[in-house]
């Protein structure tokens, strides 16, 4: 089985540490190709730069997912997904809505953790969009920046996992989703030191793809998800204006 990892951001290190996360998680004889984004934002900090990497999304499974089985999004946002699984055949994963979906079968209620304070709305949307509303705990949102996970990271994972206790003491919350791909492979190393489960979005998709592939489950033919029937776009690569020219 072969998984592409995919991160928008021009961050090669989001990409690093989403690529660890999958590997703790992938079965033995799974193949990970990550791939990271060559142009938009550096990192997803706004509604304005996660619409630009939607179209970066795009392009990379366009040039990358040929010969995959199943695709997963390392970005927090979930961005494109479901516009992915309208191009595609393949299983496409949020690392977020497989997150919160796993803890779903851990705890009546979520708390999910991010960074910066002008993104909590745009989680609380995403966790709207997924259905799961009822069972959101609350939103924390850390002042800090995804390049501090990687030059302070002591100092972040402190800040981490106090936050996921005010969720834990303020909110209620059962289970707290880290909720960045910066913050990949941190629930581990922080898990002992907090009393509910603290669940890593990319390490939750990449055990949802594989049970996708597994249970061989079809791609809808009609409604919205069916393929785009032959659109004519441009100003796009080769690969991507291929997907949407395909015939349904």
């Amino acid at each position: 089985m072969k998984l592409l990892l995919v991160n928008p951001n021009r961050t090669q290190a989001v990409t690093d540490a989403v690529l660890a996360a999958a590997r703790s998680s992938a079965s033995p004889g799974t193949e990970l190709l990550a791939v990271t984004g060559s142009f938009g934002p550096l990192v997803i900090g706004s509604r304005g730069e996660n619409a630009l990497a939607q179209h970066g999304v795009l392009e990379l499974v366009a040039q990358h997912a040929a010969g995959c089985d199943a695709v997963v999004l390392g970005v927090s946002l979930d961005t494109a997904l479901w516009a992915c699984r309208e191009l595609l055949d393949v299983p496409i994963v949020g690392m977020t809505e497989a997150g919160l979906l796993v803890g779903a079968t851990l705890a009546t209620r979520i708390g999910v953790l991010t960074y910066g304070q002008r993104m909590g709305p745009l989680y609380r949307e995403l966790v709207e969009s997924h259905g799961l509303t009822g069972r959101l705990a609350g939103i924390e949102a850390l002042e800090v920046t995804p390049q501090q996970t990687f030059e302070a990271p002591q100092a972040v994972q402190a800040a981490v996992l106090a936050g996921a206790q005010r969720l834990v003491t303020r909110d209620g919350a059962e289970a707290v989703l880290l909720a960045g791909a910066a913050m990949a492979s941190m629930a581990g190393v922080l898990q002992a030191q907090i009393g509910v489960p603290l669940l890593d979005g990319v390490a939750c998709a990449v055990a949802l793809a594989e049970a996708r592939v597994r249970l061989r489950l079809p791609k809808a033919r009609s409604g919205s998800l069916a393929a785009t029937g032959g659109r004519d776009v441009q100003g796009v690569s080769p690969a991507l204006a291929a997907l949407f020219g395909r015939s349904p």
